[in-house]
């Protein structure tokens, strides 16, 4: 695991920009593709401004949700909207990139192994330690059988959502947090000092590495 503490948002999306620079030139080189994973929330503003410049074949790239609440495009709670608004047409991503959690859409259609390797996952952290729709004392949190599952209890709205499963997310090759504010501070230190049992803390990658890129007042309990 390595930790990143930067100076600003700013400075924290300039490292986010780098190290998916990085895999995925790596990932092209090996495979031709980079299979990346994208979460919602602040995320969104750190790769609009990370990845403005980066020195990568963006064309390359497919792009899955880690998680997606089932509402339409044009709800605020869809993150594929949120994507279509911030992202497409600011950063050179084609809308046709992004793989919509919807039927009929399988990952199978995308890899071949046994379970899904991707290059990158990009994961967020709730404020009761979830990550993806992947909720505290949750069911799911056991679900071994299935790459990616529906909740309709989620615990925070909306309820009904899509999410991947941890054996596929402890299968990817890197496993990326990126978060900033004073706001995130006493979870980080549960989470990384006191090592708590939040489903944060069960991404595990079993040949992949985690990373934590957080901003100086997020990491005010951490050590550089």
């Amino acid at each position: 695991m390595t930790i990143i503490i930067t100076e600003n948002e700013q400075e924290l999306s300039q490292e986010l920009g780098r190290l998916i620079e990085k895999a995925s030139n790596e990932a092209i080189n090996d495979h031709n593709q980079f299979y990346i994973g994208v979460s919602g929330g602040s995320l969104i503003t750190f790769l609009a401004n990370g990845l403005k410049g980066i020195k990568t074949d963006l064309s390359k790239w497919v792009i899955f949700f880690n998680d997606e609440r089932v509402v339409p495009i044009d709800d605020p709670d869809s993150t594929f909207g949120a994507y279509k608004k911030d992202i497409v047409g600011k950063i050179p991503l084609k809308e046709e990139q992004f793989v919509q959690i919807k039927q009929g859409v399988s990952m199978a259609l995308y890899f071949t192994e046994a379970l899904p390797v991707f290059d990158m996952l990009l994961l967020g952290m709730g404020p009761d330690g979830h990550t993806c729709s992947l909720f505290p004392d949750h069911p799911l949190l056991e679900d071994d059988s299935r790459w990616v599952a529906p909740i309709t209890d989620s615990p925070k709205p909306p309820a009904a959502r899509v999410t991947i499963t941890f054996p596929v997310i402890n299968n990817a090759k890197a496993c990326v947090f990126a978060m900033a504010g004073d706001g995130k501070a006493d979870m980080l230190k549960r989470v990384l000092i006191d090592k708590e049992d939040f489903p944060v803390n069960r991404v595990k990658p079993k040949s992949g590495t985690v990373h934590w890129i957080i901003d100086k007042a997020a990491g005010k309990y951490l050590k550089n």
